[in-house]
């Protein structure tokens, strides 16, 4: 695909994690980026795998790196996996593997969240960095005494730092099945719901939506899942050893997401 084709885009929904920042160090072309996109009359929308935080926490973050941004500029995970949870299992008390910011948002939505494992009957797994071997314990126990409800918010199994990677929900998720033999099921990338839901809310069609992240197995993949344009940048975690030996391909590689200021 010619990279011309982004000049047709009018939403771009961006990873942020390896994409936009890395850890807490904005990129030097971010601001400049969004900005332009802003004066071109489009839209841009931040889509995070990592639901160890909350909307409001994003919010603060980018503003302590100098990037005002509102509510409605995101979509999470979390987010996505409320929505499934409505749709599917509406009234489930529900086990969280997650930090309080994921237990915040989903209560937000009306869930009741309990840890008293005899009323429990959905159990969901986030990304946890305030993780105990006891949420684990009682993971384990859930899902092999009950056939319950298992949702994960995310598949990634690493999440980029600045000094390299720790340990991200779908590690956690494959420490539990190696106990339960269970696996959850996935909501956020590489699954189309989150750019669905985006274009949805924007009103944009496929063709004229980019997803852009510096994962395959994520970001590039629920581009591709969603009839999008996918965009890999070689920013964060994709090394070239690992996109030549990838069965998904994106539609255009670039070295960082600099290089679409040209093209809006």
């Amino acid at each position: 695909m010619e990279r011309e084709v982004l000049r047709e885009v009018e939403l771009f929904l961006f990873d942020m994690d390896g994409t936009l920042y890395l850890g807490n160090r904005l990129f030097s072309f971010t601001k400049e980026l969004l900005s332009a996109i802003k004066r071109a009359g489009k839209r841009y929308i931040f889509m995070t795998n990592n639901s160890s935080k909350s909307v409001v926490d994003y919010v603060k973050k980018l503003e302590m790196m100098g990037v005002k941004a509102e509510v409605d500029d995101f979509l999470t995970s979390s987010q996505a996996t409320a929505v499934y949870l409505k749709e599917n299992h509406p009234d489930k008390k529900l086990y969280v593997c997650g930090t309080e910011s994921l237990k915040a948002e989903l209560r937000k939505e009306g869930f009741i969240i309990t840890e008293e494992l005899s009323k429990v009957e959905a159990v969901v797994m986030g990304f946890d960095t305030e993780l105990t071997f006891k949420k684990l314990e009682d993971v384990c126990k859930l899902l092999l005494s009950r056939d319950l409800p298992y949702i994960a918010t995310n598949p990634d199994y690493v999440c980029p730092t600045e000094f390299g990677s720790v340990p991200d929900c779908g590690s956690v998720c494959d420490m539990i099945f190696n106990a339960t033999a269970k696996r959850p099921l996935v909501i956020g990338k590489p699954q189309a719901a989150m750019p669905l839901l985006a274009m949805k809310k924007c009103g944009v069609s496929p063709q004229k939506t980019a997803v852009i992240g510096d994962r395959i197995y994520t970001d590039i993949k629920s581009g591709l899942n969603a009839g999008a344009v996918s965009v890999l940048v070689m920013s964060g975690e994709t090394t070239a050893e690992i996109l030549d030996h990838s069965e998904d391909k994106p539609d255009l590689v670039l070295s960082s997401a600099e290089e679409l200021i040209q093209y809006i």
